[in-house]
């Protein structure tokens, strides 16, 4: 899942504290398939024998995450980079229709609330789903990929059978600095740790799900940073800023082993996977350098946004420079399980529990910021799914 600080959109600061209430009232809303602005034929249609399934699509604002709960509920995360999502997450029931999760004033975010950073979504960059079927919101709480609002960025657990809200975690200002962006989560159940990456200025973060406390690491290590001077591409378009810079995406990628042994993530600018041993992270005892040590090189990859792991440990990439959904095998052999035109920038996976794959697309690459000011036509914002890969 993405961004890092690198990220300045444009209506960002008018963004800050922009209404979040839904139109005319109503808590549900249908979010249309067609966007005005889509691309030819030739790139919105399905690769010949593609096993991808459009499950939901919508024309704005910008979609970046999904996840699918063991229950089958479906939700969506909509941050506030450059548009002000009515919903910033919300759940995905037919024909697109959006409800606000968990409830409407949660997604609320203007000045009438702005005292309550801790009670709403102000940019939520994540939606995951654990295996107990509990829905975990990320929010890094920097509206335009800009700074932090104070006293907001958060880890908030949910039920989403009931809607409610049962866990706040708040990070205070040494673990989520004023220009950090928290980008992506995993629940290790067993050891009741959350682990996550930081990609505004590139660390990893651990909190004690029993004291709530976080500690931030490898903020100084290379594995948690973008490669210097490359440029990455997408769709064969190089990321390269207004003011000519080459985009500098930070720890990013992140995915949890299946016995939750391992913490594997990577730097979006970059093509190496890194992993570390969960344990290492738990111990508060070792020091910055020990955990250097203990940071492993698992090999090269394709540049990659969203990671995840299946009960085989392959390690699933969504490759956006090929517009392609790839898995490295534990022998280092890279596959390729779809590849697809209409995957334009995948994103987010999302594992679900009836064998499916679900992945959100979120062309970062066709935004303004990354066409000196101009954004690029493009098809709809889509939620794929396909049946996980023997």
């Amino acid at each position: 899942m993405l961004l890092s600080r690198l990220l300045l959109l444009n209506a960002a600061a008018g963004l800050l504290l922009a209404g979040c209430s839904s139109p005319s009232g109503k808590t549900e809303r249908a979010a249309t398939g067609t966007a005005a602005d889509s691309t030819n034929a030739s790139t919105d249609t399905a690769a010949a024998n593609s096993p991808l399934q459009v499950v939901a699509e919508f024309t704005d604002p910008q979609m970046v995450g999904v996840a699918v709960a063991p229950g089958g509920e479906m939700f969506a995360c909509f941050p506030r980079w450059d548009y002000n999502p009515v919903y910033p997450i919300a759940k995905v029931g037919p024909n697109n229709t959006l409800t606000p999760y968990p409830n409407a004033s949660w997604c609320m975010w203007n000045d009438s609330v702005k005292s309550e950073p801790l009670k709403h979504w102000i940019c939520p960059q994540t939606v995951f789903a654990d295996k107990s079927g509990m829905v975990w919101i990320l929010d890094p709480a920097a509206p335009g990929l800009k700074f932090t609002v104070p006293g907001g960025p958060k880890l908030v657990k949910t039920d989403p059978k009931t809607g409610q809200v049962l866990l706040t975690i708040p990070f205070p200002a040494d673990v989520a600095p004023r220009k950090s962006y928290l980008n992506d989560v995993r629940i290790d159940l067993q050891n009741n740790y959350a682990y996550l990456t930081e990609s505004g200025t590139g660390a990893l973060v651990v909190t004690d799900l029993k004291t709530l406390k976080s500690r931030r690491l490898l903020a100084n290590h290379p594995s948690t940073k973008a490669v210097k001077g490359l440029v990455v591409k997408a769709e064969g378009h190089p990321m390269i800023d207004a003011q000519g810079k080459p985009a500098q995406f930070n720890a990013d990628g992140i995915a949890l082993s299946t016995d939750n042994t391992y913490l594997y993530y990577c730097p979006l600018t970059g093509h190496t996977l890194y992993r570390i041993k969960t344990a290492a992270l738990r111990d508060a005892k070792m020091t910055e350098a020990q955990l250097a040590q203990a940071v492993e090189t698992v090999g090269e990859i394709p540049a990659s946004d969203g990671l995840e792991i299946d009960a085989a440990n392959n390690v699933y990439l969504t490759s956006f420079e090929q517009s392609a959904l790839l898995r490295r095998t534990p022998a280092g052999k890279i596959e390729t399980v779809a590849k697809d035109a209409r995957l334009q920038w995948p994103d987010t996976y999302s594992f679900a529990a009836d064998g499916n794959l679900y992945v959100a697309n979120s062309a970062i690459h066709k935004t303004p910021n990354w066409n000196k000011g101009v954004g690029q036509p493009r098809q709809p914002f889509r939620i794929f799914k396909m049946a996980l890969p023997k």
